[in-house]
């Protein structure tokens, strides 16, 4: 079974009261809590945010209402999102593979890939974190699911890794945890406590 993230995809899983799998209340929560923590590794205000499977883009409102001025940058493979929200949200259609060819300025300060690299293959998911990682000028966000974890929500394409493939991956790619979905560049991890890593 594929997916096709359509109108109805996004409907489903972000609006329908039956499947959403998170409110709004919940989202800015996260975007919050992802933002004081970059802060406090960049010692500073944030700047500039990526975000990788964007969806409909709905951190760019939350971002400009916590940090205005901020520059925001979307990446999404959906056709519909990209035209329904393109234009508003600052989205562009692309995904994790495709960010060497997107003329994004970066580095960017936080780099988000919510809830994507669980429904890669894992060719396409080493790829891609080869893309992503030269954008990471400050923080990546990236939370996603294992086979160790329940899970809620879209399970099509699920891949079923362990956390320690995760890890392994992750380390190959250049990334150092600093806990709960986060991670770092090995030059920025030199400036961290050894306790604020992870590993």
């Amino acid at each position: 079974m594929s997916k096709r993230y359509d109108q109805a995809y996004f409907d489903k899983w972000y609006r329908d009261p039956r499947h959403r799998v998170g409110s709004r209340h919940r989202l800015l929560r996260e975007v919050e809590f992802v933002i004081t923590v970059t802060e406090q590794l960049l010692e500073r205000s944030l700047r500039s945010v990526l975000d990788v499977g964007a969806g409909e883009g709905r951190w760019q409102p939350l971002l400009q209402q916590l940090r205005p001025g901020s520059r925001y940058a979307g990446v999404e493979p959906s056709p519909y999102a990209v035209r329904r929200w393109g234009a508003k949200r600052n989205l562009r259609e692309g995904d994790l593979e495709s960010l060497p060819s997107l003329g994004l300025d970066g580095p960017f300060d936080l780099v988000v890939c919510a809830d994507v690299l669980h429904y890669l293959p894992t060719p396409v998911l080493r790829a891609g974190l080869a893309a992503l990682v030269p954008l990471v000028g400050g923080v990546a966000y990236l939370p996603t699911f294992t086979a160790e974890d329940a899970i809620a929500g879209d399970r099509v394409e699920f891949q079923r890794r362990r956390a320690a493939s995760y890890r392994a991956i992750l380390r190959a790619a250049g990334l150092v945890p600093v806990g709960l979905h986060l991670y770092v560049s090995p030059a920025r991890a030199r400036d961290l406590a050894a306790l604020e890593r992870t590993s």
